[in-house]
């Protein structure tokens, strides 16, 4: 361990602490940098910037990639890593940093804007970047209020590069950690690790697994620890969280939510809901948690679709294998509140059959009014094809007066 470059290191976290309330808290990072570079300009036991490698000076001139590297699968794949971390980082820098006004920024939008820095960079021999935490932090501890600073500063790193390459590699390494320290110190924000450690067991995992991996990895290959666990996790809760309910009517011709049955009973309508994602696992879970239609005669379903714009094919394996069964059962399927996109994806892909073992009511813009004329269908359709001749004297207007 080097005494000098503690003490240089220090001296910068210093000053910039003590200079970060002060009038001139805008160039604090810079006489942190200035300072100790100064004071240690004749030490040879530090670190300093041009150890790392020769700065080069001037202004980089274009340069056209050699394209013959796109036949490589490995640059290929690479890229595309690159290219996912990059969206990731930016994403989480505009959670982090809002914008100064309360606007909410548009990922589209940084998105194209970071894929144009990256192409034109590419032109000039630069590496690819995305939003980054550290240079955010920077900008925010030294008084930035919006993102031109960003652009600024790639202005003056422009004529830093042109006037003062070789002052530069004259700075030692531990003032630019000490600053980075600082600057990373000053962008964490307690009350928000503090509800994601209060949000649940998921969140907790991700943002524990994240912090390891930052200290022990590189960031690109922890930021994707991170993303990869936090979908894994956000998949696995989605299939966890999905609830099928029943609806009863009640005296006021209202709907009253009830624990779905078992099983389902014999000669009736059972009108269900379903609340969670149907995407991925949440369709197998479904199926998990529908009524049994075995050992039931004639029973019929009214499941509850609106809202949903789209299902995955696990879905439609889902509502087809319960459609049979019912049907073996002397049964039908009817799914209301089905939006148009939906409809047409459920006739495009002929798993689940229209004609006899499922009938579909398609969404209107009044609340329940499809689910209504549903239930009306499925009474009658029950009064027509129930064999028992007591169904079809006295449950049948049970039933029917029911939903009224």
């Amino acid at each position: 361990m080097s005494l000098t470059a503690a003490a240089v290191g220090v001296s910068a976290l210093v000053l910039m602490a003590l200079l970060s309330r002060t009038r001139v808290a805008s160039v604090a990072s810079l006489i942190a940098l200035l300072v100790p570079t100064l004071l240690s300009f004749g030490a040879s036991d530090l670190v300093r910037v041009e150890d790392s490698g020769q700065i080069p000076n001037g202004i980089p001139t274009p340069h056209l990639p050699h394209l013959s590297l796109l036949s490589s699968l490995d640059l290929l794949t690479g890229a595309a890593a690159v290219a996912v971390i990059v969206l990731v980082q930016g994403t989480g820098v505009a959670e982090g940093a809002p914008n100064p006004d309360g606007s909410l920024s548009s990922p589209n939008r940084d998105f194209i804007a970071q894929g144009i820095g990256n192409l034109a960079s590419g032109l000039f021999r630069g590496q690819p970047v995305g939003g980054s935490v550290g240079q955010t932090a920077l900008n925010v501890a030294a008084g930035a209020r919006g993102r031109w600073a960003s652009i600024f500063s790639g202005v003056w790193m422009l004529l830093i590069l042109v006037l003062f390459s070789g002052a530069v590699g004259k700075i030692p390494i531990p003032t630019l950690a000490a600053v980075l320290i600082f600057a990373a110190a000053s962008s964490l924000r307690v009350g928000r690790i503090d509800t994601v450690l209060r949000t649940g067991l998921p969140s907790q995992i991700a943002f524990f697994a994240t912090l390891t991996g930052t200290l022990f990895l590189p960031v690109t290959a922890a930021v994707g620890i991170g993303v990869v666990l936090s979908l894994l996790l956000q998949l696995n809760q989605e299939a966890i969280d999905l609830t099928v309910v029943r609806l009863e009517p009640d005296q006021g011709g209202r709907f009253v939510e009830a624990k779905a049955p078992a099983r389902l009973p014999s000669g009736e309508v059972t009108l269900l809901d379903v609340y969670g994602s149907l995407l991925f696992a949440g369709a197998r879970t479904l199926q998990t948690r529908l009524p049994d239609p075995a050992r039931s005669k004639w029973p019929v379903v009214v499941l509850r679709l609106r809202g949903r714009t789209t299902l995955g094919a696990t879905a439609f394996i889902v509502l087809a294998d319960y459609a049979e069964p019912l049907r073996s059962a002397g049964g039908h399927l009817f799914l209301s509140g089905v939006d148009q996109a939906l409809l047409e994806q459920l006739e495009r892909t002929h798993r689940v059959d229209l004609r006899e073992a499922v009938t579909v009511v398609p969404a209107s813009e009044t609340i329940f009014e499809s689910t209504q004329k549903a239930l009306d269908a499925a009474e009658a359709w029950l009064d027509s094809h129930a064999t028992d001749p007591t169904r079809a004297t006295s449950d049948s207007g049970r039933s029917r007066a029911s939903w009224k």
